[in-house]
């Protein structure tokens, strides 16, 4: 756990249930706040799980924030938390009724992550299914729920297996949404390679020759590559998810911001206050104070 002063990001494992099936569980929304409770968790505080969240709300709205950016879901729509962003819901998730499911990276295999498009940039806000969209999306949400609560009736390798393929075809039936919302864009092994490098290494380099020659690629082949995935040059991707882990520490830590920069590798806190006002068009302490309320 990560903690500074009175605030803090809760690291969070998945810890399935007693009885749930390896790698997976599925439960009522309302549920997760005894869940988390059982594991000395809240999810009314910042939390970065190891593992996807996967919600569609019914009845209500639930309102939550990732990566601090406020996010109402509304009846109907569903919303994808990936592993690694910060999110922190209200108490909106104890009223509300929906289905949850949490799962972790490896239960689906290559091909549907291929097929279903399940690479970076990754869309963030709830997407809202249309009466036609929804009805097949529905119903292979209720298969996958009835076959995730029939412990007993199948062999358990037979059930795990079942689940598994539900769950894909769930993901294969929503991954048109997300085409929709940002385009048929596709990612390259470069860029993936790249993504998966400035996931690990962007707190120690900020240029693209660096990961340019680590990956064996050009600085040319990166730009052409993330230009086809995301529609931004490698340099901008590369700042951007630098301004990204900034906001999350502003917003979730007491951390100085001098700490901060330096956490990300910036030699001192002029030439980190400099960047982030370059991309942000504010300094990190006026970000701190207004999305925090304090300003």
């Amino acid at each position: 756990m990560f903690k500074i002063g009175q605030l803090r990001i809760a690291e969070v494992p998945f810890r399935p249930a007693a009885g749930a099936l390896p790698g997976l569980e599925v439960l009522p929304l309302a549920r997760l706040p005894r869940r988390a409770a059982e594991h000395g968790l809240d999810p009314r505080t910042p939390g970065r799980a190891d593992f996807h969240h996967l919600l569609t709300v019914e009845e209500g709205t639930v309102r939550l924030t990732v990566d601090g950016e406020p996010l109402p879901v509304p009846p109907s729509a569903w919303l994808w938390i990936r592993p690694e962003q910060v999110y922190r819901f209200d108490e909106s998730l104890e009223h509300a009724q929906g289905t949850l499911i949490l799962f972790q990276p490896g239960l689906l295999d290559p091909a549907t992550i291929a097929a279903a498009r399940i690479v970076p940039p990754y869309s963030r806000g709830p997407l809202l299914p249309t009466a036609q969209e929804a009805e097949p999306i529905d119903r292979t949400l209720g298969l996958l729920m009835e076959a995730y609560g029939e412990t007993g009736a199948l062999r358990l390798d037979a059930q795990i297996e079942l689940v598994r393929h539900l769950l894909a075809a769930l993901v294969l039936r929503l991954s048109h949404l997300y085409v929709r919302e940002r385009g048929a864009r596709e990612a390259s092994e470069a860029f993936r390679a790249f993504h998966a490098a400035v996931e690990r290494d962007f707190a120690e380099s900020r240029t693209v020759a660096d990961y340019a020659r680590a990956l064996g690629y050009s600085s040319r082949t990166l730009t052409r590559a993330c230009l086809a995935a995301t529609g931004v040059t490698a340099k901008r991707y590369l700042d951007e998810r630098i301004v990204l882990e900034a906001r999350r520490l502003l917003l979730h830590t007491e951390l100085p911001t001098s700490a901060i920069g330096e956490r990300l590798g910036f030699p001192h806190h002029t030439a980190f206050s400099k960047f982030f006002r370059h991309h942000t068009g504010e300094t990190p302490s006026d970000y701190r104070s207004r999305a925090s309320g304090r300003g």
